[in-house]
């Protein structure tokens, strides 16, 4: 039922990388041992000392005769405070690396706005592949001034369910740069390495519109006892709004961890009627005071896991490219839970009193007049 028509895939080992030092130890180690190839696609890979070190490492991998490609959206590029310029992009290109930019940024520009790519994959070998919430860049390592310490979740995935990860991958990547690929050379013996069932929700805006937002109202109408949620944007659609309110009118017990601080201007006090109106109808709000909670995740009575790249705003469900991944493992999801729990205890739940407390009249005057732009923010 919570597939959806979305491939599903058995056998699979899973690793869960619970924070960024994981991720990039993990990662780095996978493409230094790569032998055929690396495939990597990313919102954002910015131009500082983690970008220019995964950069090393593939000019390496790229001097030893691999197959090195790396997709990086133009406006994630655009919007970093140190972009990669196009003699640098040049640059890198001279080293043997494939290096294209996801729909460059053309005036009027607002067109180029719709349609983003913010995936973070990244397949080494048809061995491995990683997906989350995390792209390439210094501050999930040390933070910003402005959000404090960054938190966040990648997994590692290894087995039949790496050739979907590639083929979304090539998907993109033939579509932006015209590349005639034999993608036989990229797939796998499609062996199984393990004994976890996976199901893969590839958002694509002209291929697989509604992917992502169906895969969270199934997983809430499929729910029988609790459903946990951490996102940095809940801002939510009106499908997922109303599967939430159903699921809790079912007596479904709905946890949301949400982030007190913030990298959007707005979005905050959206997110803070919005969550105000679910604790309302009975859900557990939880915010974060550890820093900024940048995972998307979710678990469906310890059974079920997601992880992925999609925020529950209008972004990441009605415009951009996105992919999740539904785990079905009771260890998974426990392993997840047992985070959530953890973080907890850097947490205040939200109730009526600290609502106000926490959001000035003028930020809920602000969050009121934003809800009418949700579906953007």
């Amino acid at each position: 039922m919570l597939a959806q028509g979305n491939p599903e895939f058995a056998g699979n080992e899973i690793t869960l990388l619970p924070s960024a030092r994981a991720k990039y130890s993990d990662m780095f180690q996978a493409i230094r041992e790569a032998k055929r190839f690396v495939h990597l696609e990313y919102f954002i890979f910015r131009n500082d000392s983690t970008g220019r070190a995964l950069l090393d490492i593939l000019h390496q991998k790229a001097n030893e005769g691999l197959e090195v490609r790396l997709l990086i959206d133009a406006y994630g590029n655009y919007k970093a405070p140190d972009p990669w310029t196009s003699d640098q992009i040049d640059s890198i290109r001279s080293l043997g690396i494939q290096l294209a930019i996801f729909d460059p940024l053309r005036f009027p520009w607002i067109p180029n706005m719709l349609h983003r790519d913010h995936r973070k994959i990244v397949v080494v070998d048809a061995k491995s592949a990683y997906t989350g919430g995390m792209n390439v860049a210094d501050y999930y390592l040390h933070g910003t001034p402005r959000t404090g310490s960054w938190r966040d979740m990648q997994m590692r995935m290894e087995g039949p369910v790496v050739d979907e990860f590639e083929r979304i991958f090539e998907r993109i990547w033939v579509g932006t740069t015209k590349e005639d690929m034999d993608t036989l050379r990229y797939r796998s013996d499609g062996r199984p390495v393990g004994d976890k069932l996976v199901s893969v929700v590839n958002r694509e805006p002209s291929r697989t519109p509604r992917q992502i937002r169906q895969s969270y109202v199934e997983a809430l109408r499929s729910a029988q006892h609790v459903v946990r949620i951490v996102n940095p944007y809940p801002t939510n659609t009106h499908s997922v709004r109303r599967a939430m309110r159903r699921a809790l009118r079912r007596g479904i017990r709905l946890q949301i961890m949400v982030s007190s601080r913030s990298d959007n201007h707005v979005t905050p006090e959206v997110i803070g009627v919005q969550m105000k109106k679910m604790a309302k109808r009975g859900a557990e709000v939880y915010y974060y005071e550890g820093g900024f909670h940048h995972s998307k995740l979710m678990t469906v009575d310890h059974e079920l896991a997601s992880i992925g790249t999609a925020n529950l705003d209008g972004r990441s469900m009605r415009y951009d490219y996105e992919v999740n991944a539904l785990v079905f493992s009771p260890d998974i999801a426990q392993q997840i839970d047992s985070i959530f729990d953890v973080d907890l205890q850097n947490c205040q739940m939200l109730t009526p009193e600290n609502f106000r407390q926490r959001f000035s009249l003028k930020q809920r005057f602000i969050g009121r007049v934003f809800q009418i732009l949700k579906g953007l923010l």
